[in-house]
């Protein structure tokens, strides 16, 4: 069993004797800043120059300075930028402003166990993970809830990166639902592989080639996209508040059978050797070598991607869909 730790497991007081810098203010930055500063925390927020997002995380009343001077000013650092860009930030802009004893921190292990960051063996380097978006981070914290945390520790220099870093989950309110002891290699590779199998690569995949199947068969687009893509929100609703068993529990008995029975024909042994190999390909580094390389290289085959996915039938026929459900835009 896991090793989950709440509010009583964490002492605040130890993080509010520190400066927090958290580095971006995007989703995540937003919610974590702002948290902590509700916390009570020393709490600055370190943006390019010419961030967009300097005048909305002033308007907040957050303390806003460049990367470089957040870094100088705090001793812990919270990395809260694009996986990508994780690299070359710390390298220019954040370790030549280190301190011995300082903490660096993200929310994803990717840069860490990828050596994308190498820190030096003077610093602490944790990770808080809530599991969950920056808006539900923020809008639960302020009804008085928290979000499940992971809480992991890849280098502990000072003997105190667990307690510092448990004090950082408490100030955005991750030990009120729990924070979970995982490792930076466990949490990466389980991250990376559910979003290829299962959370986007699979999913989307699934979609397309069940919209196609029916449109190749005579069915109206217009049908297709209801039973492939927008009812799939109703399953994944019922699946994120009870499970599969209340999924099954609510459908009508003609889906559950079906489900059932013909779910493994779809995702078969064949697919689960390929879900393997991906694994494999995330575990060896592969992927993450294959990423590195592609964002080296100013990214031509993602924006090639995302111009094609972008002109398929799917996304013509839903856009004119989405256009008649006036809920979606409230």
């Amino acid at each position: 069993m896991a090793t989950i730790y709440y509010d009583s497991d964490a002492n605040f007081d130890v993080l509010k004797e520190r400066s927090v810098a958290v580095i971006g203010y995007g989703a995540q930055g937003r919610a974590q800043a702002l948290n902590l500063n509700d916390s009570g925390a020393n709490v600055v927020v370190g943006l390019r120059s010419n961030s967009a997002s300097r005048n909305e995380a002033e308007a907040a009343g957050l303390t806003v300075k460049t990367i470089e001077e957040a870094a100088a000013s705090a001793d812990v650092v919270q990395i809260l930028i694009p996986d990508e860009q994780h690299g070359a930030v710390y390298r220019n802009q954040i370790e030549p402003n280190l301190q011995t004893g300082n903490m660096v921190m993200v929310s994803h292990g990717f840069s860490i166990h990828f050596g994308q960051i190498v820190a030096s063996n003077d610093v602490d380097v944790a990770m808080i993970a809530p599991k969950a978006p920056g808006d539900l981070v923020r809008d639960v914290f302020v009804e008085g809830g928290g979000t499940p945390c992971l809480i992991a520790i890849h280098q502990d220099t000072t003997g105190h990166a667990r307690d510092l870093a448990l004090a950082y989950a408490k100030g955005i309110g991750g030990t009120r639902a729990g924070v979970i002891e995982t490792t930076f290699r466990e949490e990466t590779e389980t991250d990376l592989f559910g979003e290829q199998a299962v959370l986007c690569g699979g999913t989307s995949a699934l979609i397309k080639a069940s919209f196609d199947t029916l449109v190749e068969a005579g069915y109206q687009p217009e049908m297709a996209y209801f039973e492939c893509m927008h009812e799939l929100k109703l399953i994944v609703d019922l699946i994120y508040t009870g499970g599969l068993t209340k999924m099954r529990r609510v459908v009508s008995n003609t889906a559950e059978f079906g489900d059932l029975t013909r779910g493994p024909r779809i995702v078969n042994d064949s697919v689960r050797d390929r879900m393997r190999e991906i694994l494999k390909e995330v575990q060896s580094g592969e992927f993450a070598r294959e990423w590195v390389q592609e964002n080296q290289a100013s990214q031509p085959v993602l924006q090639a991607l995302r111009r094609g996915e972008e002109e398929l039938e799917i996304e013509k026929v839903g856009k004119g869909l989405r256009n008649m459900m006036s809920w979606l835009n409230e």
